[in-house]
């Protein structure tokens, strides 16, 4: 795994997700900044290593150039002098320098684009880390609010089924309150004169239409 693919994922990241997750918004918005700190301290501390092994492929290469160099004069001294055999040797030894400089440059630039890759991280990391800690307020106040309105609604709408269903089980109880104040009432209580003989004079009504009724029958039977 690449020692960037953690930088990677945390720069590409939104941090308006963090609004999706209601909980302790303030919390959970100073880990993601300090998880972002913590990270380019580590990325840091990676690119000194690079920095470190640029330098010293760098010398080698340095170093394997004056050798391939100070063979190639060898070689010429000794050729000068008659020493053909000598030169070979000495031309010998400044291939194997010279393939040995070719070697640690090819290193040299994987190393270096490692380098511009981790300068480019650092940078881009800072920059968001920058962003985070200037909306940090804000964000954590949107968050807070959006909490809030949520839990006022949520509320809110409790609140009405609450009361309605309250004010439902209150009429409920009235009635049966009254109908059972009307039913005690009753209770044991003897009728008074006048309701009886209201009674009465209810029940004659009803038996003389009730004759009278029998009557206009009869008569039309017997036409």
């Amino acid at each position: 795994m690449s020692i960037f693919s953690r930088l990677t994922d945390i720069v590409q990241s939104n941090l308006n997700a963090l609004l999706d997750r209601a909980e302790e918004p303030e919390k959970l918005i100073r880990l993601i900044i300090q998880e972002m700190e913590d990270t380019l301290v580590e990325v840091r501390s990676s690119t000194v290593k690079i920095i470190a092994e640029k330098k010293e492929i760098e010398r080698r290469i340095a170093d394997l150039t004056r050798e391939r160099d100070e063979w190639d004069r060898k070689a010429e001294i000794a050729l000068t002098r008659d020493r053909e055999d000598l030169a070979k040797g000495a031309l010998m030894a400044k291939t194997r320098a010279a393939e040995q400089a070719d070697a640690l440059a090819q290193q040299l630039v994987q190393v270096e684009e490692a380098l511009s890759k981790a300068n480019d991280d650092i940078a881009r990391l800072q920059a968001k880390l920058t962003d985070a800690k200037t909306r940090e307020k804000t964000l954590v106040a949107r968050a807070q609010t959006a909490v809030n309105r949520v839990k006022v609604r949520e509320k809110l709408h409790d609140d009405r089924i609450n009361d309605a269903l309250s004010r439902f089980e209150q009429v409920e109880r009235n009635l049966d309150e009254l109908e059972g104040r009307v039913e005690v009432h009753d209770m044991g209580r003897k009728k008074s004169v006048a309701e009886e003989i209201a009674e009465l004079e209810a029940t004659h009504k009803v038996d003389e239409e009730l004759a009278a009724l029998k009557a206009r029958i009869a008569g039309r039977k017997g036409v």
